[in-house]
């Protein structure tokens, strides 16, 4: 796969409760990623910039919500999120130095 194609797949961490939750229960790990990005993809990128090993790859299209401003409806822009997990012993740390 090319690199710098890899390199645009994954957008950001998802840090919310419920991705706190599963990281620690299932050792999995939330990514946003291009709406266009495939499993491979996604598994590829992920090795590649963290340096782990991941087992699977589990995507959601997250729906945009309906939003209403001054009567006129309007809608957000829908994406898509994967849930990676990682082999046993493997872990991202998103805040290195942080303290704790």
């Amino acid at each position: 796969m090319n690199q710098q194609r890899l390199m645009q797949v994954l957008l950001a961490p998802q840090i919310s409760e419920k991705a706190t939750y599963i990281a620690d229960k299932y050792e999995q790990v939330v990514f946003r990623v291009a709406s266009d990005a495939t499993k491979p993809e996604i598994k590829a990128a992920v090795e590649l910039l963290f340096k782990v090993d991941v087992e699977s790859v589990q995507v959601a299209n997250v729906k945009g919500k309906v939003k209403r401003f001054k009567g006129s409806v309007g809608r957000r822009k829908g994406w898509k999120k994967a849930y990676v997990s990682l082999k046993a012993g493997q872990e991202i740390n998103f805040v290195e130095g942080g303290n704790a």
